[in-house]
């Protein structure tokens, strides 16, 4: 089992910065691949940003490249994301995610966080 707690989610103004993160406990942290979900109200939740632990390739959605950026510090078993110039179209719960497989899509996830809340005013 993976245990995952997310924090750093807060109301922000548009064009703000935030950094989200995710400590993980049980498991070891390192072998597992890593990620970020959102899921705004009303809407599907969505793929935003992994990372692949064996060698760190990182992936995101198209509408978050150039502003977020994920991360991974595993001598503190925790997991970020920078996100950089806010929209509120980012509004949005936040999951941190792990699992063996890549991180893409939400079937990929075997473990999941209870979400950080984002909310960016315009």
């Amino acid at each position: 089992q993976v245990q995952l707690v997310e924090s750093g989610g807060q109301l922000v103004q548009a064009g703000g910065s935030l950094r989200l993160s995710c400590a993980a406990s049980g498991r070891t942290f390192s072998n597992y691949n890593m990620g970020w979900f959102r899921q705004a109200p009303g809407k599907e939740r969505e793929f935003v940003a992994s990372i692949r632990y064996i060698d760190g390739r990182t992936y995101y959605t198209d509408s978050v490249k150039g502003r977020f950026t994920i991360s991974r510090d595993a001598a503190e078993n925790t997991l970020y994301l920078q996100m950089n110039s806010l929209k509120p179209e980012d509004t949005a719960l936040y999951y941190c995610a792990a699992s063996g497989n890549l991180i893409t899509t939400a079937t990929a996830v075997r473990y999941w966080g209870q979400g950080t809340r984002v909310t960016v005013s315009s």
